[in-house]
């Protein structure tokens, strides 16, 4: 069946860095646009990142471009989010998800994704 899975949550102070990872099995991954999202307690799920398959067009809320950046490997089934000036309000829980067979021309809302990881938490202390 398949699994995503994330991975490289944690504590940070602000203006750290942390790398989160996510591994997707029992799928074609080339097949699959993938995104990140994050929700804070009280607040919406917000998408934070997507790729297109073949990883030559990514996209960012505006919250986080230029700090933030996606990339893939589809040869090893992963994705990855490099968060750099990490600030507090980015504290959340963060979700890897991946969507079949999307072009991806722009942040796909979460109802276009069909599988979700469990996610991992990361906190940012000011």
């Amino acid at each position: 069946q398949v699994q995503v899975v994330e991975s490289g949550g944690g504590l940070v102070q602000a203006g750290g860095s942390l790398r989160l990872s996510c591994t997707a099995s029992g799928l074609s991954f080339g097949y699959y646009a993938m995104g990140w999202f994050r929700q804070a307690p009280g607040k919406e799920r917000e998408g934070v990142s997507c790729i297109s398959r073949g990883g030559g067009r990514t996209y960012y809320a505006d919250s986080v471009k230029g700090r933030f950046t996606i990339s893939r490997d589809n040869a090893k089934n992963t994705l990855s989010l490099q968060m750099n000036s990490l600030k507090p309000e980015d504290t959340a829980m963060y979700y890897c998800a991946a969507a079949y067979n999307e072009d991806v021309w722009y942040l796909l809302p979460a109802g276009r994704y069909n599988y979700w990881g469990q996610g991992t938490q990361v906190t940012v202390s000011s």
